[in-house]
């Protein structure tokens, strides 16, 4: 057996643990909030029942929703508090493979991009989720009961919560971008026009038929694309020094 064969095998071992020891990290958060799972919904859905109008009610049409849901909600959840542990398999997996220069850049941006995309969630469900909820069903027709299928919901605040957590990401991506390299500052300064129109395409696609959610997205995308130039500013691009090689320990 070549010695590239068996440094390729030794890879996915080690790959092959550090995925099981996330799953299980997941598992075992989960096993301890699945008593909870009932209370894990009703907190998740309560923007939406804030906003019902008298009468309204959440409903299941699937025959096993009233139980799946919740379960893939505390499953769900499970993964969000775990994430730090799942980042740090993969970091742990990556990080001796990777220059010195380039583990303190990583490292630093990983956190950062955590910590922005949980405040991305929290904007959604304190921020966007009330606002676009009590817009939208003030509108109900008189004698219109007002029920939502708690799968379309569950559904509907994921690819928000998804939406809104990579939007705050776009500082991290703007300053990647500059420190590899691949666009300048003044760059991304030139393109602020597009970068504006795209905000407002982007949100028209991913937020509800309204204006009022749309600006909720699109103004916040281009406030943290500025912050992105801002920061990009302070780190600079990485400087041009001598080829490194990986660390072996």
């Amino acid at each position: 057996m070549s010695e590239t064969h068996e440094t390729f095998v030794s890879h996915l071992i080690e790959l092959r643990a550090r995925l099981i020891r996330a799953i299980v990290g997941v598992l075992i958060v989960f096993l301890c909030l699945v008593n909870w799972a009932r209370d894990i919904y009703t907190l998740l859905a309560a923007p939406m029942l804030a906003a019902l109008p008298q009468g309204g009610s959440m409903i299941a049409t699937d025959v096993a929703g009233a139980f799946l849901v919740p379960m893939k909600v505390t499953l769900m959840l499970s993964f969000v508090l775990t994430l730090p542990w799942v980042l740090y398999q993969a970091w742990a997996f990556v990080a001796p493979g990777l220059y010195v220069h380039e583990r303190r850049l990583v490292l630093p941006l990983v956190a950062a991009s955590v910590v922005l995309f949980f405040i991305g969630m929290g904007f959604a469900y304190f921020v966007v989720f009330p606002t676009v909820f009590g817009f939208v069903n003030q509108f109900a027709p008189e004698g219109v009961a007002v029920m939502t299928d708690i799968e379309k919901y569950l559904s509907f605040v994921l690819t928000t919560f998804l939406a809104f957590g990579l939007t705050f990401e776009v500082p991290v991506i703007v300053i990647v971008l500059v420190r590899v390299g691949i666009v300048r500052i003044d760059q991304l300064r030139e393109a602020r026009r597009y970068v504006i129109v795209g905000a407002f395409v982007l949100a028209a696609i991913f937020t509800p038929p309204d204006v009022v959610s749309q600006f909720l997205m699109a103004v916040p995308l281009i406030l943290l694309y500025e912050l992105g130039i801002f920061l990009a500013g302070i780190i600079g691009r990485a400087d041009k020094g001598p080829a490194l090689t990986p660390p072996t320990d």
